[in-house]
């Protein structure tokens, strides 16, 4: 089967097309023939080489799929034979015309939801969510989404506003990417700062950050008395290592900094809301927003517009 490997970490011009044999799914995993390959920030980040040694060059990368179920493991149920699925195959081995994932990572699509929209939606989406409730998110209270063209921040917008969100204000870079997400529930569009947008809060309940970086004491500045940052992603890498005095210089406000990631939710839980998300989609009343197509063997291609911050939603590979 052809996949794409990582050759050389660094620049995107390290991945590589090659020929790999089709994967033999283990007793408790499928194998997915790939109709849908999601590109997603995990995947640029390990193939920088910024993660270290636990990423072993000609690794496959790709976390996300979907497709049909073309073979099921000797422990499998073999009900999911010919099932369009979703399906989180970990770190590895999802950008490949074939690909096998742990039955209880895998979601049966509904009809209606088109392969590309489920990996545009099926991990963004639902850490969007989960994470929105990690905040302890209320009705009435403001949200800052930091980094929100992304998958993850798309889908954040639409869901906070959806919840009955005072205000949901957003980080854009430009302002066609700010106006696109106006239209899918942002009401103010803030500088990369947070800053200037005339008419928005002052400070926020909630600020989900999917960016990290050194800038995120200035985000913490912005929470609100009782605010909470949940931080999602690290695109823009660690935070500073001093980051926890802005918190205590504003004691008094009992503010609050978490980390989320999916991993820490029971699989039953994270699999019942990804459904119940894809219904959304196939609804209306979620948006999959797929920022191109491309062909499985233009992944570097995808990884470029990754890095140069082009992208506005996912990008999909298809074989």
């Amino acid at each position: 089967m052809k996949a794409i490997a990582i050759e050389r970490f660094g620049e995107a011009g390290g991945l590589a097309v090659v020929e790999k044999a089709t994967p033999d799914p283990a007793p408790s995993q499928v194998l997915i023939e790939t109709e849908a390959i999601g590109v997603g920030g995990v995947d640029a980040v390990i193939r920088r080489g910024t993660l270290g040694s636990a990423f072993p060059l000609g690794m496959v990368p790709g976390s996300e799929v979907a497709g049909v179920v073309t073979a099921v493991g000797a422990d499998g149920d073999p009900s999911w034979l010919g099932r369009r699925v979703w399906a989180f195959t970990g770190t590895s081995g999802g950008y490949a015309e074939q690909a096998v994932a742990e039955v209880q990572d895998v979601t049966a699509l509904p009809g209606g939801l088109t392969s590309t929209d489920a990996v545009a939606l099926g991990s963004a989406a639902t850490v969007a969510r989960l994470a929105l409730d990690h905040a302890h998110l209320a009705p009435g209270e403001s949200v800052l989404v930091r980094g929100a063209a992304g998958s993850i921040g798309i889908a954040a917008v639409e869901l906070a506003a959806r919840s009955g969100a005072a205000a949901v204000a957003v980080t854009a870079s430009s302002e066609p990417r700010g106006s696109r997400l106006l239209s899918l529930g942002a009401t103010h569009v803030l500088d990369r700062d947070g800053a200037g947008a005339p008419g928005a809060p002052g400070s926020f309940d909630v600020v989900i950050d999917i960016v990290g970086g050194p800038a995120v004491p200035l985000f913490l500045d912005r929470l609100a008395p009782n605010g909470r940052l949940v931080l999602v992603g690290a695109v823009a890498g660690y935070p500073p290592a001093d980051f926890g005095q802005t918190l205590l210089r504003s004691f008094q406000e009992s503010r609050s900094f978490a980390t989320f990631s999916l991993a820490s939710v029971p699989i039953a839980r994270r699999n019942a809301v990804r459904a119940a998300l894809f219904d959304d989609a196939v609804q209306g009343t979620l948006t999959p927003v797929v920022h191109e197509i491309l062909p499985l063997d233009r992944a570097a291609d995808a990884h470029r517009a990754m890095d140069d911050g082009s992208v506005f939603g996912r990008i999909v590979l298809v074989p």
